[in-house]
């Protein structure tokens, strides 16, 4: 499924600019953003604060980062208390992912820690500021989230981990993925599974085992998940290959190198495949099986969410300042610099 580096080769003549797939029109969903936006916001960062304990000067960058915005636009039917929680969440995964793919933090520590936070965040003693952060969020989290809902967020942020672990050994090896390999990994090292179970933790819902393992609602998933990813990889392309980010963790080069096409020719198969994971997840959607008039009811709410995530992801991306997509959708390569850790993402 990959093979290893043995030495890079440099266009001739490499390009200066790109333009990006039309994504917005290209998704039909409507989107909506949550009404208590700006009071969750505020107290997600004084959790920032007194939690993580992140200072001025560091706390306005991740005020301008706006991942309480991506909460915003993907969870909008969220009360104020659940809003928080999906906030805390998505700015403990970036902070957190930063950390780990810079090579700040072990990531197997902050595995274990995590984890055993997330099993008992009222009796797990740490220091450490990042299973801190998880015992927050999980106390939060445990309130109102069923117990199969509970059980399935730890699971997939331990599936989480073990992705961001194997692509950090990877990278250190020079390995190299296809595409297939690619979007295997790219399914968890996201961390949109766990993202996914805050659908239900906010609608106070909890998801039967016989519909979460039914195969249309895992296709459902991956079409949604995929969709996010790439929609991500594209967006992120330009900054991504400035930081001289490793080029097989982002579906544009992986693309350009698989099917053999310049840089504009993968930006547009890449918009493509967004294209077609829309239409997996509507063919899906299409013959979901009923259990029954309430479950069906459950059910109908979380493929709305996973609805609301990926148009909710899109337009973030599009209105977030770090990506700056200007109307026109035309990018100027930005200048290559040394490789300094994970950015853009």
């Amino acid at each position: 499924m990959f093979s290893t580096v043995t030495h890079t080769t440099t266009p001739d003549c490499e390009p200066s600019q790109f333009i990006l797939p039309d994504l917005i029109n290209d998704c039909h969903y409507p989107f909506r953003q949550n009404p208590h936006c700006d009071a969750a916001c505020r107290a997600s960062v004084r959790w920032l604060m007194d939690v993580a304990q992140i200072v001025e000067p560091e706390i306005r960058g991740h005020i301008d980062a706006d991942v309480n915005g991506l909460a915003v636009a993907c969870y909008p039917d969220a009360d104020s208390f659940h809003l928080q929680v999906c906030s805390d969440f998505l700015n403990w995964l970036f902070i957190t992912d930063d950390l780990m793919e810079s090579g700040v933090v072990d990531v197997h520590e902050v595995h274990e820690s995590c984890i055993s936070a997330f099993r008992n965040p009222i009796n797990f003693d740490t220091e450490r500021l990042d299973a801190k952060m998880c015992k927050s969020i999980l106390s939060r989290f445990k309130e109102t989230a069923g117990p199969g809902c509970t059980e399935r967020f730890i699971y997939t942020s331990g599936l989480y981990f073990a992705a961001v672990a194997k692509q950090v050994d990877h990278r250190a090896k020079g390995h190299v993925y296809d595409l297939e390999s690619c979007i295997a990994l790219r399914r968890d090292t996201g961390g949109l599974k766990p993202s996914f179970n805050l659908i239900e933790f906010a609608a106070r819902i909890d998801l039967p085992d016989e519909v979460v393992s039914h195969p249309v609602v895992k296709a459902l998933e991956d079409a949604a998940n995929d969709h996010v990813c790439w929609h991500n990889d594209i967006l992120s392309y330009n900054k991504e290959q400035s930081c001289g980010h490793a080029p097989w963790e982002n579906i544009v080069p992986v693309i350009m190198h698989e099917q053999g096409l310049d840089l504009q020719g993968a930006m547009d198969y890449a918009g493509q495949m967004c294209k077609d994971a829309i239409q997996r997840f509507d063919s899906n959607r299409a013959i979901l099986p009923s259990w029954g008039k309430e479950v069906d009811r459950q059910v109908a709410i979380y493929i709305k969410g996973l609805q609301h995530w990926m148009v909710g992801s899109l337009r973030w991306h599009f209105d977030c300042v770090r990506y700056a997509v200007p109307p026109d959708r035309i990018i100027k390569l930005l200048p290559k610099r040394p490789y300094i850790g994970k950015c853009g993402a």
